[in-house]
């Protein structure tokens, strides 16, 4: 096994979203030197890092630039080009490794993988083109009511479309280019829950508790740790979560979303990266996800998981926030319990995430009832939250 990975090494980020951000700002604190590769030059990752690589994720001269420099890289999404993962993994460490991103950055794949390791998910069919729409659901035994998802690149709710019937399915996949998707029978959802963890290269797991998710058109609205209620559920979840990461042979942060069903688990999806709904690890945790990410990547020992308080809640906070102009945040500074991140994004937009607010106190219900009614102070008492 190589060595641990010591500052003042320099890490590695393809990708300069909020994520990157606090993976940079944790690997600064540390004492890491930092280098993003982002085409954006307003991205919030690269206005944190030593260094900003203004340049597509395959560019050749940049990915040089990375090879050359860092100790290790690492990626802050799922969708970062295979042959620019490849070239890099051929000289520098790339954690996770190339293989790991691609069967999580395809939908087909996850689920082919995810089966055929055991892992309990939806009834699945996989459509690769218009022949696949007569055969696939009933060859697969998926039922209707059922959800259409494109195979790539959907995230937030995005490339996904509900179905009732045949002529919704092949309308919906025309819809949504007629590109390849897979097509899951629509559960009874009792909740959802996701486990973040880090794996180290000698194979060290560390899992955060368990959390509990409300999502509001597809978007992750409010997240509660740990999971009311769910001591069975986050054993359980912890247990398929680890034995996801072993089968994938994992270096990193990954987060599984799972499905509570008739009082089982059922996964989801997998994220290869920290995750939205282990945002409240900035603040309640005794160490962060991105800190975890951190000593995962470079082979440190694991932080402590563990909550530090009773409970905590995060709310996401939309570009739909500003639609009435700038939030009032002095409400939220004022709360003791509480902690505003927003991302250093310039433009508000419907959907987009711009910050997160985190809430700690004694119990889940307590903590999200004020998350929630201090960001609908925040916008100007907007009934939203309901």
């Amino acid at each position: 096994m190589s060595a641990p990975i010591l500052p003042p090494a320099t890490l590695g980020v393809l990708g300069g979203g909020q994520l990157g951000r606090y993976f940079v700002m944790a690997a600064r604190t540390m004492g890491y030197r930092t280098i993003v590769l982002e085409p954006d030059p307003g991205a919030p990752a690269g206005a944190a890092a030593d260094l900003h690589l203004v340049a597509p994720y395959d560019d050749p001269e940049a990915l040089a630039v990375l090879a050359r420099e860092c100790a290790v890289v690492t990626t802050e999404f799922e969708n970062p080009p295979a042959a620019a993962l490849a070239s890099l993994a051929a000289t520098t460490p790339v954690r996770p490794s190339p293989a790991a991103i691609a069967i999580t950055q395809d939908r087909r794949s996850e689920k082919r993988f995810l089966a055929s390791a055991g892992i309990p998910v939806a009834p699945f069919a996989v459509v690769d083109d218009e022949r696949d729409l007569d055969v696939a659901l009933r060859d697969a035994g998926v039922a209707f009511p059922a959800i259409v998802k494109t195979a790539r690149l959907g995230y937030d709710g995005k490339g996904q479309v509900t179905v009732g019937d045949d002529a919704e399915l092949r309308d919906a996949w025309e819809r949504l280019g007629g590109v390849p998707c897979v097509v899951e029978q629509r559960l009874p959802l009792e909740r959802e829950v996701s486990v973040v963890l880090a794996r180290t290269p000698d194979g060290t797991c560390a899992a955060f508790p368990t959390v509990a998710n409300t999502h509001v058109g597809g978007i992750l609205d409010l997240t509660v740790a740990p999971a009311p209620d769910a001591d069975d559920d986050h054993h359980a979840a912890t247990d398929l979560a680890i034995s996801i990461a072993v089968a994938l042979d994992y270096v990193g942060v990954l987060a599984v979303e799972l499905f509570v069903v008739g009082g089982r688990l059922v996964v989801n999806e997998l994220a290869p990266r920290p995750h939205n709904s282990g945002h409240w690890t900035l603040d309640a945790a005794a160490t962060s996800q991105f800190e975890q990410q951190v000593r995962a990547v470079c082979g440190l020992p694991l932080g402590d998981p563990s909550l530090v308080v009773p409970a905590a809640a995060m709310v996401n906070l939309l570009g739909d926030e500003w639609a009435e102009g700038p939030p009032d945040w002095s409400v939220v500074l004022a709360d003791p319990g509480a902690h505003l991140h927003l991302y250093g994004k310039a433009e508000p937009r419907p959907g987009r995430k711009m910050g997160h607010l985190t809430v700690s106190g004694e119990t889940g219900s307590q903590v999200a009832q004020r998350a929630l009614a201090l960001r609908g102070h925040a916008r100007g008492g907007l009934q939203l939250d309901h």
